[in-house]
């Protein structure tokens, strides 16, 4: 396997368009199956992440035709999926495995649904609770909790259910069933998450009211497919490594074109915002990015202009805790260069990610000279810190990987990431795109 060599950076400079967001790529491809008529998704990323959703949903009957600028889906019908003739793989996909639950739930079959060592490690007792109380039968490892699932559906019925934590994943599930179950799904929220399966269900018809944390579909609601394309917005998890390299990086000037700010996906640009304004406690108030014109998928995109700066710590907490749940480990990066000692609370969710997100970039960033203490929730960054080149590894976690990679960008001396083939997962290309800015970073066999 490749391993990837970065050397010192000098200024990032140029412009960047970011490929499309595997969040949402996952329901576009869902969804389109469900829906009456036909569906072009523009801007989809074939991610091993969304191509793994994709072969799951063609198992389950779906049609898709990839005809290079875009994917034609040929919708089957809110009742049109089939049993599949053999178990479901979801790769590494925590996204792909926890919604397709939600969808199968509502079948009238038995699905089965893996994946790899990771993702058979990661909490499943979420969804499959409230997938049982609608009366569905999920079976799993450890009393269901652990996967390969086992799902067997139909015959639903809406429940009224409060998530003890905020999840997208788990409310994005519970939609899906909605669809087919007898009555009202209502979900309330203790917090705000991501937003981007109500969206798009509007977009293809369907009736979804939001009263603050309260969310209510009615079920039966049929899917309907639209002349115009789906077009996916950038994925605003993908451009957090270019928007934090432009960051750190002296002198660098760059431009993020095709950027989705979803209000509930940019934490990590207020972060850096408040660091930059050397606010130290950040309060949740909302995304301070300004909106810009919608996509067709009700996503707001901008261009999003990024020049280096000096950065102090930040005391993180809370409901921003949601809003930049991936971006923990280049925000970690980030905050090896800010002046004064960042804390990360309320993220204890990192620990059961694609690898120990809390523990794994801990380690792999002290291998370099980061002054970095673990806590059960989270950790506390001192800086500013002079990172020291090194061999890390990424654990099989592609943000790990790409995170580890910028930190090489500021590093005295080259930096080697083993198993960094894991970028794949989310950001095909993404060496590529870094080399474009004039990053020092290529491939180089492993031996």
């Amino acid at each position: 396997m490749p391993d990837l060599l970065i050397q010192p950076s000098g200024p990032l400079r140029g412009s960047l368009t970011i490929p499309g967001d595997k969040s949402i790529t996952h329901r576009a491809l869902m969804l389109a199956a469900l829906a009456d008529g036909d569906t072009t998704i523009e801007g989809w990323v074939p991610a091993e992440v969304c191509l793994a959703t994709l072969r799951c949903m063609q198992m389950l009957g779906a049609q898709a035709e990839d005809t290079g600028s875009a994917l034609h889906v040929r919708g089957r019908g809110l009742h049109g999926l089939v049993e599949p003739a053999d178990v479901l793989h979801c790769a590494g996909s925590g996204t792909t495995i926890r919604l397709l639950a939600g969808l199968v739930a509502g079948q009238p079959f038995t699905t089965v649904l893996t994946g790899t060592d990771p993702l058979r490690r990661r909490p499943m007792g979420r969804v499959a609770e409230p997938l049982r109380l609608m009366g569905a039968t999920v079976l799993g490892r450890d009393g269901g909790r652990l996967p390969p699932l086992t799902v067997r559906g139909g015959n639903l019925r809406g429940i009224e259910y409060r998530l003890p934590v905020a999840s997208a994943q788990v409310k994005s599930a519970l939609l899906l069933a909605g669809l087919f179950a007898e009555g009202e799904t209502i979900i309330h929220e203790p917090g705000p998450s991501r937003d981007h399966t109500e969206r798009m269900l509007r977009w293809f018809g369907v009736r979804v009211e939001s009263d603050g944390p309260r969310i209510r579909l009615a079920g039966g609601q049929r899917l309907h497919a639209r002349r115009e394309p789906l077009a996916i917005p950038g994925d605003f998890s993908s451009a957090a490594f270019p928007l934090v390299a432009a960051t750190l990086v002296p002198g660098s000037e760059v431009v993020l074109e095709n950027v989705g700010v979803n209000p509930t996906r940019t934490g990590l640009a207020d972060l850096l915002a408040a660091m930059r304004e050397g606010r130290e406690t950040m309060e949740d108030g909302g995304s301070k990015v300004e909106d810009g014109p919608a996509a067709p998928a009700g996503e707001p995109v901008v261009a999003l202009p990024v020049r280096a700066a000096a950065l102090k710590a930040a005391q993180v907490g809370g409901d921003l805790v949601v809003r930049a749940i991936d971006e923990f480990p280049i925000f970690a990066v980030a905050a090896t260069q800010a002046e004064g000692a960042t804390v990360i609370r309320d993220a204890a969710e990192l620990r059961v990610k694609e690898s120990d997100r809390i523990a794994t970039v801990a380690a792999e960033l002290r291998k370099m000279g980061a002054d970095i203490e673990e806590h059960p929730d989270g950790m506390t960054v001192r800086g500013p810190t002079k990172l020291r080149g090194a061999t890390v590894e990424c654990h099989r976690d592609h943000r790990l990987a790409m995170a580890l990679a910028v930190a090489g960008l500021v590093a005295d001396g080259p930096t080697t990431v083993r198993g960094a083939e894991a970028i794949d997962d989310s950001f095909p290309g993404f060496v590529e795109a870094m080399q474009a800015l004039a990053a020092p970073i290529s491939w180089r066999d492993a031996g």
